[in-house]
């Protein structure tokens, strides 16, 4: 329990962290809409991605470090020189760039992953944060898997590259193998037996696989950690990392506890949750804290009674205190382009002038179907919008003839990017097995379909219907987000916005 009060750094890894679990792929545009929202959320640290692992990462990196500002923006590096020289070809245009730089501590992984010796590794870190300091001040060191790691040898590598410049040394659960007692405690005493440490902030980094990320990270800030890295909604390897909103609302909620706290805005956790589910098609369970469909719901009469007659019965913090409006305004046919601007700006979205033409037509189009047009419909244009891909392909029109005694046809016509129209006609087994491979007929590839899931953005009788599709192709995945008022068009558009993803990234 910490005496002081004190503010802790929130370094976020959904864009690299979390885009490597397996199905959140994003596209360049989805992930800078992410890092803008971040920034808008407040975290102190953005890691963009891992630059060195793809020409199509780096350029990401690249792109994002270009536009965002008040937070630092990361790349993460291998104790590599050619690695760290690809975080400084993407970093160049960063306000605040920030490399992080990670090497194994643990025995089985010195032994059989890196196949070096304790001294090799201890070498190796040290020189490859003193090439980074070359070009970038502020340089993070890992030591991966350092829970399973000699406590004695971290403390070691720690104090040796805190003097060749490290600013930050992060202490990672890598495999998710702590107990919130014992994590908290080696805290300590990595604390108390590295060498300059008060020269540097000690991060944790905390994995999900015994569902303990978020209570070893709070333990660990309770220990005297100045840094969490997390991702929103928990995304990440496996079973995924520690969750941002968790961890903000529990050092927000009881700051009597731990006198910390952060310099995020909670009022943008539920928006960016919605925005980061959506675009890599990741549910949040609705049981999920702080941001689940059902954490302020109360369906038993003695808790509705008790909410009813004072939210405090049950309720620790706001809906409000996270971004969720009770006082949502509802938006109509009739209303205009600048009424629509006041509510994107309410919802936290600074759409520029360009895309929120476009916004604004879909709006329109939309309320000619619908009598309301939701906080929940606008939030689905917007990211429809600004964060889809290059249009390669776009739907013209589509029909589906089916029944419960015919086979179901599709007839699906697409426009090129230069204006030509093609068309297919297929057979399949039942609307959407038709419609999916009338597609891959007219763009000439064999895409497989991997997952596809329909819901609603509301649940008003009118409501949009929301597809999802994740597809393959040549062993690498993309996703595909669709809204529209007919499901059976949703789900087309999902489907054309997962090959426009793949055909954007050149895919032969």
């Amino acid at each position: 329990m910490a005496n002081n009060k004190r503010m802790v750094r929130v370094f976020d890894t959904t864009l690299r962290d979390g885009e490597q679990s397996p199905g959140c792929s994003m596209n360049v545009a989805e992930k800078i809409e992410v890092a803008k929202r971040l920034e808008l959320l407040g975290v102190d640290v953005i890691e963009a991605g891992y630059p060195a692992s793809s020409p199509g990462d780096l350029e990401s990196v690249k792109t994002i470090a270009g536009i965002i500002k008040q937070s630092a923006v990361a790349g993460l590096c291998r104790a590599l020189e050619k690695d760290i020289d690809a975080a400084r070809e993407a970093l160049q245009k960063a306000e605040n760039p920030y490399v992080h730089i990670f090497l194994a501590t643990s025995p089985v992984h010195m032994e059989y992953k890196l196949k070096m010796t304790p001294d090799q590794v201890l070498e190796r870190a040290v020189n490859s944060v003193k090439y980074a300091k070359k070009f970038c001040s502020d340089v993070e060191f890992s030591a991966e898997d350092a829970f399973r790691s000699d406590p004695d040898f971290v403390c070691k590598i720690f104090s040796e590259v805190i003097a060749a410049g490290a600013l930050t040394v992060n202490f990672p659960d890598t495999v998710g193998y702590a107990m919130p007692a014992e994590f908290g405690g080696r805290i300590r005493y990595i604390l108390e037996h590295t060498k300059g440490i008060e020269k540097a902030l000690l991060s944790v980094h905390c994995h999900n696989d015994l569902g303990l990320a978020v209570a070893n990270s709070l333990a660990a800030i309770g220990a005297g950690a100045g840094q969490a890295e997390c991702t929103i909604n928990g995304i990440g390897e496996r079973a995924g990392n520690a969750s941002l909103e968790e961890i903000v609302m529990a050092l927000r909620v009881r700051k009597d506890y731990f006198s910390a706290d952060t310099r995020i805005d909670s009022t943008q956790i539920y928006p960016v949750s919605r925005l980061v589910s959506q675009v890599t098609g990741v549910k949040v369970q609705p049981n999920k804290a702080i941001v689940g469909e059902n954490a302020f719901a109360h369906e038993a009469g003695i808790h509705q009674h008790g909410v009813l007659a004072n939210p405090e019965t049950y309720e620790i913090m706001t809906p409000e205190s996270v971004g969720i409006s009770k006082k949502e305004l509802v938006l109509g046919k009739h209303s205009g382009k600048h009424a629509l601007r006041e509510r994107l700006s309410e919802l936290g979205f600074n759409v520029e002038e360009k895309a929120l033409d476009e916004v604004f037509a879909r709006f329109k189009e939309l309320a000619d179907h619908k009598k309301t047009v939701s906080d929940r419909d606008i939030e689905a244009l917007v990211i429809g919008t600004t964060g889809a891909a290059p249009e390669k392909w776009k739907l013209d029109r589509w029909v589906i003839n089916a029944g419960s005694s015919v086979s179901a046809t599709s007839a699906i016509r697409l426009e090129a990017e230069d204006g030509g129209m093609r068309e297919a006609v297929h057979f399949g087994n039942g609307c959407i097995d038709a419609a999916f491979s009338a597609i891959n007929n007219l763009i000439g590839k064999e895409v497989a379909l991997e997952m596809f899931e329909l819901g609603s953005i509301t649940g008003d009788a009118d409501a949009q219907g929301e597809a999802m599709v994740k597809i393959s192709y040549n062993g690498r995945r993309w996703n595909g987000r669709g809204v529209s008022t007919n499901i059976i068009e949703s789900a087309i558009m999902a489907y054309v916005a997962a090959i426009n993803s793949m055909e954007a990234e050149a895919v032969h």
